[in-house]
């Protein structure tokens, strides 16, 4: 499994909100869902669903339905080779445990870029560029 591109659960939730406030966010969030090359793993799907349901108050089926939407990218799962090149990462780049997965779960997947507005913008973490698709 191959990918250009990694989006991080704030990408998903943007996509999905209906906030007036977050129109342009919506909006780029979508564009890049649209994109060739995208990947998720597990775990953003569920970070994306306890979300949705929890802060969004949307219902369980409709959110289901968002992520079945969602099963033709590469969506890797939670390993233990994963785990461990987490561990790995957020000790050398004193992040947290999840945001370290997400990179992991990148790494592994080769991408050369991770979509996030939770991580530094433009920093390389373990060879693979953050960028801030909101703040570009």
């Amino acid at each position: 499994m191959h990918a250009e591109y990694f989006l991080d659960t704030n990408i998903l939730l943007y996509a999905a909100s209906s906030a007036k406030s977050e129109q342009s966010k919506r909006l780029k969030a979508r564009e890049l869902l649209m994109e060739d090359g995208a990947s998720l793993s597990v775990q953003v799907l569920a970070e994306f669903y306890v979300n949705a349901t929890s802060k969004f108050k949307l219902p369980h089926d409709k959110v289901v339905r968002m992520i079945e939407a969602l099963d033709s990218y590469p969506i890797l799962a939670v390993s233990e080779d994963v785990f461990w090149a987490a561990l790995q990462i957020k000790e050398r780049y004193k992040l947290s445990y999840w945001d370290s997965a997400i990179m992991a779960a990148a790494v592994q997947l080769g991408c050369h870029t991770v979509y996030s507005e939770d991580l530094n913008h433009g920093q390389m973490y373990a060879g693979v560029r953050v960028i801030n698709p909101f703040a570009v």
